[in-house]
């Protein structure tokens, strides 16, 4: 009997900058149409998704922007383009929700992350609104004050 493989675990890559410039909405998983030489890169980590963006047309979702960088090792006929546009696989239902509200002023659809879910490879994605300056300001005082309350209570702690 052949030795069971153990399946990659984990984020490959987070889009921070998605969550630091939207207010996320709501969230999809979605598959992503790969070729070989992509699942060897995701699985060395070799992923960037700064500046992705899901773009909807024709009742399909694609991945934009997304950078793969292709291995040295990989297959040497195939022309490797690490910034081309790969198709999300989505049902019919969830692209309806996404077209629906996209075409509502001020949603836009981005990539968050990409990960692995047993075998495969998926990108969770998310309507969001965009942030005004303000908006990000008052997010990271949030966060500092978080973090302030977070540190007293550690220290409260080893006072006693």
């Amino acid at each position: 009997m052949a030795k069971q493989k153990k399946h990659p675990q984990g984020t490959i890559a987070q889009n921070k900058k998605a969550l630091h410039d939207y207010f996320v909405d709501q969230k999809f998983e979605a598959g992503l149409a790969l070729a070989g030489w992509e699942v060897k890169s995701l699985r060395a980590g070799k992923a960037q998704l700064v500046d992705s963006y899901v773009l909807l047309k024709d009742d399909e979702a694609w991945l934009m922007g997304c950078h793969i960088t292709p291995l040295k090792t990989a297959s040497t006929h195939v022309i490797a383009d690490p910034t081309r546009t790969r198709k999300l696989l989505l049902n019919k239902r969830e692209l309806d929700k996404l077209f629906g509200s996209v075409q509502q002023k001020g949603y836009t659809c981005v990539a968050l992350s990409l990960y692995w879910k047993q075998h495969l490879v998926k990108c969770e994605i998310a309507l969001a609104k965009g942030k005004k300056d303000f908006d990000k300001r008052h997010t990271e005082k949030e966060r500092d004050a978080d973090r302030e309350v977070q540190r007293a209570m550690r220290t409260k702690g080893k006072d006693e």
